[in-house]
């Protein structure tokens, strides 16, 4: 690339805030936790600037008694532990419709038991380790207020060593059922490997329940009842979503991004949105002199 186009700055907060104060920068994207999202924000488009800022998640994915059950647990279970829950798009809460509750924890604990964990250079690994030390030990205070807070830890993937590397920062699968919203488990981002069972009695009350969280990034739906699928993305309040596919997110061509605090912005990312974001319409309106018009004008001016 040519010099200038591509930079790479490193920093904290004070370099952050040089990039959203600066004069010469029109536009600034974003990817993070709300809190940083909301900042970011604020203080860009304070200063003029353009901002696309994307923030947590918290992607629930609701399964409906009817649902494929075998196809549904491989769908979960790759979408909740799939870069060991290191993404935005992780699904972190399952929705179980009754009476499909009991078969869906019985078949998720099953397969949940069987992923590999180790280091990356390995073939057979499923799952490698999180980042950093710090980001693991969160995650796993997290796993232990689930226990005090009254959920059932189905798989514990706390103390998990992988020989050879038993300082790396693994934490296995961990599934939870019966899990509240009122747990510190369902409301925070934990971005680990940790599944949330939700029970709930219909449909209806899963619909509230996604509904009701103030993240709005992805979510999905496992069922076989097209009315069902047609209602649910029809009155779901998420930006991307998912009929029988557990990461929805959209194909190149379309946009990337969530509603309510999972974006802050005009626009998404990529495809047509990100387009817009990161171009301005120009108007340009021409008439080339012909001497067949002389005088003022008191009117707006036309192409005639």
């Amino acid at each position: 690339m040519p010099d200038g186009v591509f930079q790479v700055v490193h920093g904290d907060k004070d370099m952050v805030n040089a990039i959203l104060k600066h004069p010469a920068i029109a536009a600034v994207s974003f990817v993070g936790s709300t809190p940083v999202a909301k900042y970011i924000y604020a203080t860009g488009t304070a200063h003029g600037k353009r901002v696309q800022a994307l923030g947590g998640a918290k992607n629930h994915a609701v399964v409906m008694p009817d649902c494929d059950l075998e196809k549904t647990v491989d769908a979960l279970v790759g979408a909740a532990y799939g870069s060991a829950g290191e993404r935005c798009m992780a699904v972190s809460v399952a929705v179980a419709v009754e009476p499909v509750a009991d078969r869906l924890v019985e078949e998720l604990g099953k397969k949940v038991k069987t992923i590999v964990i180790g280091e990356g250079t390995n073939t057979r690994t499923e799952m490698g380790p999180l980042i950093t030390a710090q980001h693991k030990a969160r995650v796993e205070t997290l796993i232990n207020s689930g226990v005090d807070q009254g959920a059932t830890l189905v798989v514990d993937g706390r103390n998990v060593s992988v020989k050879g590397f038993e300082k790396g920062f693994f934490t296995g699968g961990t599934l939870f059922d019966h899990v509240t919203p009122e747990m510190d488990i369902y409301k925070e981002e934990i971005f680990g490997p940790v599944l949330c069972v939700v029970r709930v009695s219909d449909f209806e009350a899963a619909l509230k329940l996604t509904n009701d969280s103030p993240f709005g990034n992805g979510t999905a739906i496992f069922t076989r009842d097209g009315d069902a699928a047609r209602t649910f993305t029809q009155r779901v309040n998420v930006g991307m979503v998912g009929v029988n596919v557990p990461l929805p997110v959209p194909m190149a061509f379309h946009s990337f991004g969530g509603w309510k605090d999972s974006l802050f912005g005009d626009h998404h990312m990529h495809g047509p949105e990100g387009v817009r974001f990161f171009t301005r319409l120009k108007a340009v309106t021409q008439r080339w002199p012909a001497g067949i018009r002389s005088g003022a004008e008191f009117v707006m001016p036309t192409l005639g």
